[in-house]
């Protein structure tokens, strides 16, 4: 088993987070659920605390830390089931594709706004005629002297609503298939930008997601990360780091998950003793408890690999679709072990359950990471 180098300060980052959690989101959470988008401030509030960009350098204005940070912040969220503020997209993916692929100027102008909470960010890969095949976007970004004329339509983009500063992907050309690709920073002020509704969605309800449209958005060439046409190559290094944070995403649920149904089983009582006290229901507790502890090896060993710089694209493709499928059938499995109240929303694991739906399409569906794995064979 491998051991991931946690220190005295990674504990002090997770008290840190846990008290901010229990201050400014838990009492919150459930009115942003009806409203379906969390509060401005709290971004504000979350980057005064020191709990945006973690693992950014500190010359950008992030917290110089390592990539543990970023698998507390998710763990300590997912304790209570916080899934609201879209924390992760914005520091963890729109953040890192800027620090890697933007020029000196562009790293100075956004990280330390995004740190800070002043800036939230958002990338618009998904398009209504195009899920996982990022190499067929629509979305055009036609070339007007020294601007790009943005048009198109994106859809599914966390933070849409609250976003400052979009990454957007678009075909700089059309005929060059994946090597048409480029990546471009769009501003939300940008004249021609329109965000569609706040859509409604089966579970996640207080994290905003929303249509975003592009009618002959004017921007400089400058917004453009990296190279013309490398766009899809960038993708495709960033999204194993994507497809590990939403594994990770998804062992957490299962431990709190454990921890909720192990909670309840021993209190709640049925013919006269709790309901662990049940065969059936300890070794339902013994199945789950085998499978969240090697769900948890395998993702430290990702984890690992991450940080050692190892992490390619089939193991985060295993990563991905092996975590999220057994994290659908470990909440089912503790839900009904709560009979009638693990299907009331106020208890966690009822929200687990229904967030836990999208973990198997986000990021590349199952059958992309089957396709991926596959092809590596």
């Amino acid at each position: 088993m491998q051991t991931l180098p946690y220190t005295t300060e990674h504990e002090q980052f997770r008290t840190t987070a846990r008290r901010f959690i229990d201050k400014e989101i838990a009492p919150y959470h459930a009115q942003w659920e009806k409203d379906g988008i969390v509060s401005r401030e709290v971004w504000r509030k979350a980057g005064e605390t020191g709990l945006l960009l973690t693992d950014i350098p500190a010359e950008y204005g992030g917290g110089g830390a390592d990539f543990l940070t970023t698998a507390i912040l998710t763990e300590e969220m997912l304790r209570g089931m916080h899934n609201g503020p879209g924390f992760r997209v914005h520091s963890d993916i729109v953040a890192h594709y800027i620090l890697h692929y933007g020029n000196e100027a562009q790293k100075q102008a956004w990280l330390p706004r995004m740190a800070s909470g002043d800036v939230v960010g958002a990338i618009a890969m998904t398009e209504p005629g195009t899920g996982s095949d990022l190499q067929s976007v629509r979305t055009m970004a036609v070339r007007d002297g020294d601007d790009y004329v943005i048009s198109g339509q994106k859809t599914f983009i966390t933070n849409g609503q609250l976003a400052d500063l979009i990454i957007v992907i678009a075909k700089t050309d059309a005929a060059a298939g994946a090597k048409g690709v480029s990546l471009i920073l769009v501003e939300a002020d940008r004249p021609g930008f329109s965000r569609g509704r706040n859509l409604e969605k089966i579970g996640l309800k207080a994290q905003d997601t929303s249509e975003l449209f592009f009618d002959q958005v004017r921007v400089p060439i400058t917004n453009r990360l990296g190279d013309e046409g490398r766009g899809f190559a960038y993708l495709m290094q960033e999204l194993p780091r994507e497809r590990l944070l939403i594994g990770m995403a998804a062992v957490a649920v299962m431990e709190a998950s454990l921890e909720w149904t192990l909670a309840y089983t021993r209190d709640r009582k049925v013919f006269g003793k709790p309901i662990a006290d049940f065969q059936n229901s300890r070794f339902k507790l013994a199945e789950v408890k085998t499978e969240v502890k090697v769900a948890r090896v395998f993702l430290d060993h990702c984890i690992g690999l991450l940080m050692a710089g190892k992490l390619d694209v089939p193991t985060a493709a295993m990563c991905k679709w092996w975590l999220t499928e057994l994290q659908g059938r470990v909440v089912d499995t503790c839900l009904q072990l709560h009979g009638g109240y693990g299907y009331m929303s106020e208890y966690p694991i009822a929200r687990a359950y229904t967030d836990a739906r999208v973990q198997r399409i986000y990021g590349g569906t199952t059958e992309i990471m089957k396709e991926i794995i596959g092809r590596s064979l």
